[in-house]
């Protein structure tokens, strides 16, 4: 088929991949515009961007689809379907008509639920025991479109890293077996009831919450990894934690209170306990390797 891919994280590297792999005829590849990005703060492309240029496919970086010139060049492609994968850009009308079978969305989640920005990390936030990935027929609206295929997966106690590898791969599979036959994955409509709004996230979400539970802590630290990353400030410096277990810890101690010499942080129900941390400007280590260069002694009250 002569397919436009449209996408732009690391999620959807698998995917445009896996379409070239399967002899599928990629004409042209959408990704959002260079960003500025690391110390120095250079205009770096998006992971699609790149993969498209070392497989010798012309990259389009257009920072809207709303103006009529983008959605002519588009129509003059003349592709069959286009594939998006976490673009970054709601498609107008004129886009989501031009190829000839429309376009096809790998969305990680199970729809209705998580529909947005955000699905894999809303879904450890909320405590979801599962999550999936879907091929979407894309119609107008935030992922409102009738499904052809899905996968499930359990959560378990993955990271938003590990999941999205693990639904990037599954969809990449998926969108094959629908490209190979269209007719047998017929569209269906999404149910009404349980939709839910996966809220981009706001970087100060990742700051680590000790007036809830321990369990919800926890899941900040996963949802988080590996970006933008869970964190509490002590002694005028950020921690990240990257990975963190829950314990029941004494009862009474202040949230945010450090109740054990091994970094066992008070919350208003439990105690988390940081288990792989990050200095800032610093490589991963554990918290005790940490501790034994920074200490933090039990009474400290952490941010």
């Amino acid at each position: 088929m002569r397919i436009i891919f449209m996408g732009t994280p690391e999620f959807a590297v698998p995917i445009l991949q896996a379409l070239v792999d399967a002899g599928h005829q990629v004409i042209a590849c959408y990704s959002q515009p260079p960003r500025r990005a690391g110390r120095g703060k250079a205009l770096t492309p998006s992971p699609v961007h790149k993969l498209a240029e070392s497989l010798g496919i012309e990259v389009r970086v257009p920072e809207t689809l709303r103006d009529p010139s983008v959605q002519a060049d588009f129509a003059a492609l003349n592709a069959d379907v286009a594939v998006v994968a976490a673009y970054g850009l709601l498609l107008p009308r004129a886009v989501l008509d031009a190829p000839r079978l429309g376009c096809l969305n790998v969305h990680g989640s199970l729809l209705p639920r998580w529909r947005g920005a955000a699905p894999i990390q809303r879904a450890i936030l909320a405590g979801d025991t599962e999550t999936g990935v879907g091929i979407m027929q894309m119609a107008a609206g935030m992922d409102t479109g009738p499904v052809r295929l899905e996968a499930r997966t359990p959560i378990a106690e993955k990271t938003a890293g590990e999941l999205a590898t693990e639904l990037s791969a599954m969809g990449a599979r998926l969108m094959l077996e629908v490209l190979a036959d269209s007719d047998a994955y017929p569209p269906v409509e999404q149910v009404s009831a349980g939709v839910t709004h996966a809220a981009k996230i706001d970087k100060a979400e990742a700051r680590l919450r000790f007036d809830g539970s321990a369990v919800d802590a926890e899941r900040q630290v996963r949802a988080f990894n590996p970006a933008p990353g869970a964190f509490f400030e002590v002694n005028g410096e950020r921690i990240k934690v990257l990975a963190a277990q829950v314990d029941v810890g004494p009862a009474g101690a202040e949230p945010g209170t450090v109740v054990g010499d091994a970094l066992e942080i008070a919350c208003a129900d439990g105690v988390i306990v940081p288990v792989q941390v990050q200095r800032a400007g610093r490589g991963a280590t554990s918290a005790a390797e940490m501790l034994r260069g920074f200490p933090i002694p039990k009474g400290t009250h952490i941010a």
